[in-house]
């Protein structure tokens, strides 16, 4: 999104560093030309974008060229209609299918074919949607994030953090992508729900202390 505010740390660097081992080995596992997709999940205010950045600025140093596509230029309502739209409709209509998946898809593809493709991305000071062209035959790795990210196909690793919007306030405050009030706080419960149906997908979580854990062993660590 053109006009968002990273805030990046030690712990999305730390983190990154993590699953950035993790990469290593799985890319070792595939062809040389393998074209890797990894997808980043959480909350508002979790750090997806942070951790995304840290990544791709990592996998820099393999020699790749990374591009970080961020899923919630993707709604199908556009950002000036968007809480019109969900007043009228309900809040029962928040959640995965207000992505456009068939774009998203699209998206995926022609990175997988290397083919020039036209992504949408969003301009958070006038509220509007963008047009940017990227040719993915210069790219070879894809780091895909947002809210709902690990549910996008053909992803070769599902990475999910594990914090919710309670417990990332002072993030949301700080970066102030929309006005706080009772009903963005309610939005933000109906994405709660959305984003936890996601869990059981994801292959690394980063847990509440953002170390990143195998999902497999996750449940084993909090008990």
């Amino acid at each position: 999104m053109l006009g968002d505010i990273l805030i990046i740390n030690d712990m999305h660097k730390e983190a990154a560093a993590s699953i950035y081992d993790y990469i290593k080995i799985l890319r070792k596992k595939k062809p040389r030309r393998y074209r890797f997709i990894v997808g980043i999940s959480g909350e508002s205010g979790s750090g997806k974008s942070e951790l995304a950045h840290s990544l791709g600025k990592l996998l820099k140093t393999d020699n790749l060229r990374v591009k970080v596509i961020h899923t919630d230029n993707y709604y199908r309502i556009q950002p000036l209609l968007r809480e019109e739209w969900r007043r009228n409709k309900g809040m029962d209509k928040i959640g995965l299918n207000e992505y456009d998946w068939v774009k998203i898809r699209k998206t995926i593809r022609d990175f997988k074919e290397a083919q020039e493709c036209v992504i949408p991305c969003i301009d958070l000071i006038p509220e509007q949607v963008d047009k940017l062209i990227t040719d993915f035959a210069k790219v070879n790795f894809l780091i895909v994030d947002g809210l709902y990210a690990i549910n996008a196909p053909e992803l070769d690793l599902r990475v999910y953090i594990d914090l919710t919007y309670q417990e990332t306030k002072i993030n949301q405050i700080q970066r102030m992508k929309e006005q706080m009030n009772e009903f963005r706080i309610n939005i933000l419960e109906h994405e709660h729900k959305a984003v936890m149906s996601l869990k059981e997908k994801a292959d690394l979580i980063v847990d509440k202390q953002y170390k990143v854990v195998k999902a497999s062993e996750y449940g084993e660590k909090e008990a």
